[in-house]
């Protein structure tokens, strides 16, 4: 009995086949699509994942020697600049301190004690000068007497004796006057060299005595604190990390045959493995000047006769966007999966670096006013020992 036509074995398996042949098709099309897709984007964007976020990671040291005897921030605490972290204790600071402003005090009254016998050297010298030419007048009246014998010779003898011991007195008073105005100079008693060099000591133990207490040189969040209650510190110490949050940017290490198209102001896109479903947008800053074995603390010799050839890899500064980490904070050292934007004619675009040193992060204003106080403290002392 013949097959209906259409229903039997054969049509079953030509149907089959023909339904294989469109699956293969479709296959072959979306891989040679997707294959396309990423010969496009791999033209037009260069991706890797090595590449970690970086950041500003400030460690605060202790500025003067002393003791720890209050911690006020703590491990994952954000703090702002200037919040006072660590203080010290203060009473051998205070002790050099207060022997400065002895000293000082000490200084000033030496220079005025010593601008006080100038003023009397020159009223002496001026006595001796007036008694000098009394005698003088003197003598000259006795050498006409003399001729009429109202004067003895003796009188006359005893009135140049009188004139010489007067002239070795002044000589010696102008001598030491001249010795006075040598030490004393023509400056004012409190801008005199001993009363500067006085001022600075002050100066110098007036600051020592406020770096007793460690202050947040910029706002961020505490990390690894080192400090503990009662440790004896010196100039140096570390006392605990600061970690700017406000601020990151990715080093992105790039294989050294993509950096050619690779330009400051380019966009990139950053994927996070903390945050998988968020992507992070940022901006080429910069390339290094040379790749990640040039800066390493053994750099490779190629010169030994072992040479394995190995694609180097270039470091490229992304700073990320400050609304989005805003938003979703991230720490340094977190793993990315970055794509950056690559030029259509790579010889043209200049590779001029777009950091800006004046933004704020790149200084602090903490330290401005650590001597607040200690010229009134000056002027206070050097006006009480001048009199």
């Amino acid at each position: 009995m013949s097959e209906v036509r259409g229903h039997g074995p054969r049509a079953a398996l030509r149907r089959r086949n023909r339904r294989l042949r469109w699956t293969l098709i479709a296959c072959v099309t979306v891989a040679l699509a997707y294959a396309a897709r990423g010969w496009w984007l791999d033209r037009h964007w260069v991706s890797t994942d090595d590449a970690f976020v970086a950041g500003h990671v400030l460690g605060v040291e202790a500025q003067t020697a002393g003791t720890v005897v209050e911690i006020l921030a703590e491990d994952t605490q954000a703090v702002a600049a200037g919040q006072l972290l660590v203080r010290l204790d203060g009473r051998h600071a205070e002790i050099g301190l207060r022997q400065a402003e002895a000293e000082l005090a000490d200084a000033v009254r030496r220079i005025a004690a010593l601008a006080a016998k100038r003023d009397t050297l020159h009223q002496r010298l001026a006595a001796r000068g007036a008694a000098l030419a009394a005698v003088r007048h003197d003598l000259n009246r006795m050498r006409l007497a003399i001729d009429e014998g109202a004067v003895s010779e003796q009188q006359v003898q005893n009135a140049e004796d009188k004139i010489r011991e007067l002239e070795a007195a002044e000589f010696e008073v102008g001598a030491e006057q001249t010795e006075l105005a040598a030490q004393l100079g023509t400056t004012d008693i409190a801008e005199h060299p001993a009363v500067e060099l006085a001022k600075q000591r002050l100066r110098r133990a007036y600051l020592e005595y406020r770096r007793r207490e460690v202050r947040a040189p910029v706002a961020g969040v505490v990390a690894k604190r080192k400090a503990r209650v009662g440790d004896s510190v010196q100039p140096g110490t570390a006392l605990l990390t600061i970690v700017a949050v406000d601020r990151l940017w990715v080093e992105a290490n790039v294989p050294e045959n993509r950096i050619a198209g690779i330009r400051p102001g380019l966009q990139a896109e950053i994927r996070v493995d903390a945050y998988p479903d968020r992507l992070y947008h940022g901006r080429v800053e910069g390339l290094l000047p040379g790749t990640g074995s040039v800066f390493a603390l053994l750099p490779t010799d190629n010169a030994t006769g072992n040479f394995i050839h190995v694609a180097e890899r270039v470091p490229v500064r992304v700073v990320l966007s400050n609304e989005e980490l805003a938003e979703r904070p991230l720490q340094p050292g977190l793993s990315t999966l970055t794509r950056i934007e690559l030029v259509a004619d790579d010889r043209q675009t200049p590779r001029q670096s777009l950091v800006d040193t004046t933004a704020v992060e790149y200084r602090t204003m903490v330290y401005d006013d650590e001597l607040a106080g200690v010229e009134e403290a000056i002027a206070s002392i050097v006006a009480a020992n001048r009199r």
